[in-house]
């Protein structure tokens, strides 16, 4: 049912906005403005999310779903409060079909309205609520390693070819033998570790591989991806056209939802059919081309950091980790491990205090006394030809 817009009135209490509506947040964030009120359906809202939506400048969040369900204690509601942002959790599936993309809403505490009349209502997430579902999430962790443990297994014999021998790694044109790979996910920190890395970059000039979304990081800070990896369900067009090879992750069956999108666009792809997540196929193929080091930024190295991906085919990565090696350098962190402590004006005054050191020396010394007479004399010989001229 499409909403009439009304202006908005600025005498009502709550947060007013445009709705914006997508139940998945990824997507949503490549779109939404700043002020804009978010309607998503997210469980479990993760780290990377809510950075996405704090990042738009959102103005609230309405969930459909639980944002924190208690399977384990993700990181995305806490984030989104400590910036200041509204959440209302768990107003159901309805508002979706209350709401149109783009309709004006208003929200008063743990009511979602479309000027009076009310559209879903649901639970005011406050640091209070946050705390108490944490430490539920905590106190249930056991049991979710233990379904990690098992999802473990399960992919080890269902991929067991492709971890130990690399069996249906298709060919790439990219040529990797010999080179370092540098592998961008958008994950935590991965802006800043990126341009932490950008005279490693300079200097090693790697293959540059963005998964997904990643390679729109690596086009924002100026690079040309080499490849692009993952199921192109982030990963704008215009980085789709930028002339890098792109390889479109598949389930393991063969169906590839993100292939039609990519041809359609006239970019020619290769299909990689694998279980597991888009950043394990990046590492996976550039492990077997003949990469000598790969270096992550944003992917997932931590047991939370699994869980608060939100999916069963986490599992996969601590096994591609394994395959991998020590030739995996995992970047995450690196710009909280290391920061420059000398501003650039700082240096530019260090570089002209030296040259006026330079000077100084040259000028007090008997060879640069006989170079400021030949200057001297240079000087007045030109001043003598333009007294000439006029």
């Amino acid at each position: 049912m499409k909403l009439l817009r009304r202006p908005r009135d600025p005498a009502l209490p709550g947060t007013i906005g445009t709705a914006r509506l997508d139940r998945r947040t990824k997507r949503l964030t490549a779109r939404i403005k700043p002020g804009e009120i978010a309607v998503i359906d997210h469980v479990d809202i993760d780290r990377v999310s809510a950075d996405a939506l704090v990042a738009c400048k959102v103005a609230a969040v309405v969930n459909a779903a639980p944002s924190t369900s208690g399977r384990y204690p993700n990181l995305g509601p806490e984030i989104l409060l400590a910036a200041g942002i509204p959440l209302l959790d768990g107003v159901g599936d309805t508002v979706f079909g209350e709401l149109e993309d783009g309709d004006e809403v208003r929200l008063d505490g743990d009511t979602l309205y479309a000027g009076e009349r009310v559209l879903a209502t649901g639970t005011v997430q406050d640091d209070a609520s946050i705390t108490a579902s944490m430490a539920e999430a905590r106190a249930g962790l056991a049991t979710q390693l233990e379904a990690f443990a098992a999802n473990t297994m399960e992919y080890l014999l269902k991929e067991r070819d492709l971890l130990l021998d690399g069996v249906g790694v298709p060919d790439i044109q990219t040529k990797i033998d010999g080179r370092h790979c540098l592998i961008v996910v958008r994950g935590y920190d991965y802006r800043e570790d990126l341009r932490m890395l950008r005279p490693y970059i300079r200097e090693y000039r790697p293959i540059l591989i963005g998964v997904d979304g990643g390679a729109d990081a690596l086009v924002e800070d100026g690079y040309q991806p080499d490849i692009i990896v993952g199921d192109m369900d982030s990963v704008s067009d215009e980085t789709l056209r930028c002339g890098a090879e792109v390889v479109v992750h598949a389930y393991a069956d063969g169906r590839a939802p993100g292939l039609p999108r990519v041809q359609d666009l006239g970019v020619e792809a290769i299909v990689f059919p694998a279980a597991g997540t888009s950043e394990d196929v990046a590492m996976l193929l550039a492990d077997e081309a003949g990469a000598t080091l790969i270096v992550a930024v944003g992917t997932h190295a931590t047991l939370v950091e699994f869980l608060d991906k939100g999916r069963a085919g986490m599992a996969s990565t601590f096994l591609t980790r394994l395959r991998v090696g020590g030739k995996l350098v995992d970047a995450k962190g690196v710009s909280r491990l290391y920061r420059h402590r000398i501003s650039s004006w700082s240096l530019v005054a260090l570089v002209l205090a030296t040259l006026v050191a330079m000077a100084a020396a040259v000028y007090v010394s008997s060879a640069g006394q006989a170079y400021g007479d030949l200057i001297a004399d240079a000087w007045a010989s030109f001043l003598f030809w333009l007294e000439g001229i006029f």
